[in-house]
């Protein structure tokens, strides 16, 4: 009688763990639930699908065009990396590491433009849990000793005023002007290269140059090119594909250690960045909702996926390059504690760690994004 019971609280262990286990999708395969079973009005979610198969990006498909023409103003704009026309709208509704939902050619590889920036910030908490980086709050000058962070304003940035976007870096970096990168509209060409620096972590501007700057920086702490870090670390135990690359400009090669290394860039800007489907995007966005775990591995550090939710005082919607829905930029009718990668033409990665829901879109028209989240939330139950 007493080997029965025994026999029968084990069962009873077993089952309630299996109840209770997160569930991961393998290399190869990802699991489908119906919405209504997790908690979804079927129509209400099917309204959210077509709300963004219906507000595809205006912009051109080729992306050569686009990007010349998003950035036009730019002085001496030019494309220095590869591009790839893109292809229509796509994307999936995860909850509870289940597909719910799905559109579009998810195995299509597309630029991701500045989503590209929330990959980057993983390669700096990586380096600071291997202790390559001591703590964010480290000038950088103290790591990268070649010039970048010479001089009396550029010797004070951190590695966290480089992720907060509030560096202010003056200078260039191959062949590239901090200044002329996102201008002042009302400025003049003079004005531009004068301006009156902010002081380090006061300021906050969106600047490409500055990104590719804090991406040069790694490169010269791992000693080693970033995307195989990526792949090693983390998209390799996702279970991601092979079909993902991630470059930098066709000037942007260094030597290290007596080896050529390309220095990849934080976006499209110029093109280049991260190359990526849409299935391989979900994957690193559930990986961020259970916060840096991924069956039974801790590939981040549950101390960075906190961190990276912290807003600068210089921008509450922003924290280590990826956004926050909080402050001036907060989507209506949605949960605050919402952080997300977003890229030029409309691409997003949302991730919702308190409901382990994910939601990524690719090619919606930008200003839409809050009111597809919006649909999304409102089919819950």
């Amino acid at each position: 009688m007493k080997n029965r019971n025994s026999f029968l609280l084990v069962c009873l262990v077993f089952a309630f763990v299996q109840l209770n286990a997160q569930y991961y999708p393998e290399k190869w395969e990802w699991e489908e639930r119906t919405p209504a079973s997790l908690g979804f009005d079927e129509a209400l979610l099917d309204s959210a699908v077509s709300f963004a198969l219906n507000n595809e990006y205006s912009g051109q498909k080729d992306l050569r065009l686009a990007i010349l023409e998003g950035f036009s103003r730019e002085p001496g704009h030019a494309l220095q990396g590869p591009t790839k026309e893109r292809g229509g709208p796509a994307g999936m509704i995860i909850k509870d590491g289940y597909i719910v939902a799905q559109w579009g050619d998810l195995q299509r590889v597309d630029m991701t433009f500045s989503v590209t920036k929330s990959y980057l910030s993983t390669m700096a908490g990586l380096a600071i849990e291997d202790q390559l980086i001591q703590s964010v709050k480290d000038p950088v000058k103290n790591y990268v000793w070649d010039g970048t962070f010479d001089g009396e304003h550029n010797s004070k940035i951190t590695w966290e005023h480089l992720l907060h976007q509030t560096s202010d870096w003056s200078g260039a970096l191959f062949g590239l002007y901090d200044w002329a990168d996102r201008p002042d509209r009302k400025g003049s060409y003079d004005e531009w290269r004068y301006r009156e620096l902010h002081e380090p972590g006061t300021y906050y501007k969106y600047n490409d140059v500055r990104v590719n700057v804090l991406a040069y920086s790694l490169l010269q702490v791992w000693r080693r090119p970033l995307p195989q870090i990526l792949k090693e670390r983390i998209m390799d135990p996702i279970g991601a594909s092979t079909t993902w690359r991630w470059y930098g400009y066709d000037n942007t090669w260094v030597n290290i250690d007596g080896i050529e290394m390309q220095s990849v860039s934080g976006g499209g800007h110029h093109g280049g960045g991260v190359f990526i489907n849409t299935l391989d995007h979900a994957r690193l966005g559930l990986l961020f909702a259970r916060k840096g775990q991924w069956a039974g591995q801790q590939l981040i550090a549950k101390s960075w996926t906190d961190m990276i939710q912290t807003p600068t005082p210089a921008n509450t919607s922003y924290g280590y390059m990826w956004w926050l829905n909080q402050g001036e930029r907060a989507w209506e009718d949605v949960p605050g504690h919402l952080y997300y990668a977003a890229g030029f033409g409309g691409n997003f990665i949302v991730v919702d760690e308190q409901n382990d829901l994910v939601i990524v879109t690719r090619w919606l028209q930008p200003s839409e994004i809050g009111e597809m989240v919006r649909r999304v939330y409102q089919s819950r139950k």
